[in-house]
């Protein structure tokens, strides 16, 4: 706490940070080419981002994400570790485990890092972890090179946390710690969409079609009530496609450029496509089925899992692995997402799967069981019994099956 308080750069930077937070502005926002401002907190109003934001961080939240102990051959759930029931069920006394996996990732979506608080007891075992908001949260090294995070809250008091305290999920970055932010990175394509919905919503809020010219054959004493009860009678979305009655020879000279030229709506569709292509995230999973039928819809799916999920899942899991295992626990212990319910196909393709497994041994009917959520069989009953086929043999069986064969016809 010496270091912060002698390191006043820091100390204004972080209160800046808070108070601009306070009073709604943006943090770490920056113009872009379209004239809009652009930051972490309003890119969320663009639907193409929550959209994006949404379904990565509720798929995430939705994942099993238990505990194992390694065995010699396989692995077991470690229900009796500490740490197990705060990342599975409950991370502290406010939280589920769902919404503390969803705000970390709504955090590391946006921000490219997520943060929170790990709480020890006098022997050292976790007891509770708390989410730390990444606009608030600043890294940086001491005097003695060591990482520190220094943390502002809602009250506008700065605490230092060293990273043993910290529970620290970095996205793509350039040195391994801290990640970056992908709406810092992609700033211009979030303020092109933003760009294009300011400029829908006012055509659709000037909806006498402004851009025009209303010409009058003499001389207007006042033609600023002309304007007025144009706009009074033609102006708003509700009034659009009015028929207009223009009296006294005037005549209305359209000088706006139609949507249709302009192409507005292929702009909104191509800048949605954009947002997707920055998260990842396959169109047809946030609304979009333009290009998405029947027979490839679940195949997206899969791939969704295997190129978007897949990374997130694994910067998690080695995280935990990091900041929540001391380097004993890392030899015996480990998490792992239990994806296998993304994974699955439809029901006739999964009986196929499970008849296969089943009739070459490595599925046991209580397998197959656990896998569909339904209770096992007993064991009297054969429920972890494993099956093969008659005529497979192995090849040594074959051979010594053969060999007998012929010794009996000599």
């Amino acid at each position: 706490m010496k270091w912060f308080n002698k390191n006043k750069k820091v100390q204004n930077d972080m209160q800046q940070r808070y108070h601009d937070f306070a009073k709604g502005e943006d943090i770490d926002g920056g113009l872009s080419l379209s004239g809009l401002y652009v930051s972490e907190e309003n890119s969320i109003t663009v639907s193409g981002v929550f959209a994006c934001v949404r379904v990565i961080a509720e798929d995430m939240a939705s994942l099993p994400l238990p505990l194992y102990k390694r065995l010699p051959r396989g692995k077991e759930k470690a229900a009796d570790h500490p740490l197990y029931y705060l990342i599975h069920d409950s991370p502290n006394d406010e939280m589920t485990a769902f919404a503390f996996k969803e705000a970390m990732m709504t955090n590391l979506l946006l921000w490219g890092n997520a943060y929170a608080q790990i709480i020890r007891n006098k022997r050292g075992e976790i007891v509770s972890l708390h989410p730390m908001l990444a606009s608030r949260t600043a890294v940086s090294k001491d005097q003695n090179n060591e990482r520190i995070y220094t943390y502002t809250n809602d009250k506008g008091e700065m605490f230092t946390l060293r990273k043993e305290q910290v529970f620290h999920i970095g996205g793509i970055g350039f040195d391994g710690v801290t990640g970056l932010s992908p709406i810092s990175v992609a700033r211009e394509a979030i303020g092109l969409a933003k760009a294009t919905e300011v400029y829908g919503n006012k055509f659709f809020a000037n909806g006498a079609r402004p851009g025009g010219v209303l010409e009058h054959p003499g001389t207007l004493k006042d033609p600023s009530k002309v304007r007025e009860s144009w706009e009074t009678v033609y102006k708003g979305a509700s009034n659009a496609h009015k028929i207009a009655v223009l009296e006294e020879g005037m005549k209305y000279h359209e000088i706006g450029m139609p949507q249709k030229d302009a192409q507005f709506l292929e702009t909104r569709q191509f800048q949605l496509n954009e947002i997707c292509r920055i998260f990842r995230v396959p169109p047809h999973l946030i609304g979009d089925l333009t290009r998405s039928t029947f027979s490839n819809i679940e195949h997206q799916s899969i791939d969704y899992v295997v190129h978007t999920l897949r990374p997130w899942l694994v910067r998690w899991e080695q995280a935990i692995n990091l900041c929540l295992l001391n380097e004993y626990e890392r030899k015996e212990y480990f998490a792992k997402f239990n994806v296998d319910g993304l994974l699955r196909g439809d029901f006739t393709a999964r009986m196929r799967g499970y008849a296969i497994g089943r009739q070459n041994g490595w599925y046991s009917a209580n397998d197959i069981r656990e896998l569909e959520d339904l209770n096992p069989i007993p064991d009297d009953q054969g429920g972890d019994l494993y099956l093969v086929n008659g005529n497979m043999l192995s090849a040594n069986d074959a051979m010594l099956t053969q060999n007998g064969g012929d010794s009996d016809n000599a």
